[in-house]
């Protein structure tokens, strides 16, 4: 059988009888990245896959709450590589230009006063729990 070049390593390997399109070698690193690879395709391409994945994050994340917690304290690089990061994504930003959806803004755009909150019928809203809503001034304070 002819060889051929891994595509994570780039080292010519014999392919396997078994497999005859066989594109990595037999590397555990190699191996990895192609599990990644496949994870990624079938991510995109299969919405129960992704949902699948998902749920179970959501699932080993509940049973290991101080994961992250614990990771950042025994990990100081980790936390201040990120603390980095985020200042140099910071500097680039445009003032004012959050993402966050509790930001709190020096002004505020909506007068002081009383207001009604009405709930009106969603509009295929990306967001489980935001909710679109008539707002009408009672009274200013």
């Amino acid at each position: 059988m002819q060889r051929r070049q891994c595509e994570a390593c780039g080292q010519l390997f014999e392919p396997r009888a078994q497999v005859p399109d066989q594109r990595y070698c037999g590397e555990a690193a190699c191996q990895r990245e192609r599990r990644r690879h496949w994870q990624q395709t079938k991510r995109r391409g299969d919405a129960d896959y992704r949902d699948n994945q998902r749920r179970a994050q959501q699932t080993w994340l509940e049973r290991h709450r101080d994961y992250w917690r614990e990771y950042r304290r025994t990990h100081p690089q980790y936390e201040e590589r990120n603390r980095t990061q985020q200042r140099r994504r910071d500097r680039t930003r445009p003032e004012g230009d959050l993402a966050k959806m509790y930001a709190s803004t020096t002004v505020s755009p909506v007068p002081s006063g009383t207001y009604r909150l009405t709930p009106v019928r969603p509009n295929n809203l990306a967001k489980m729990y935001a909710c679109t809503v008539e707002i009408s001034l009672l009274s200013e304070g």
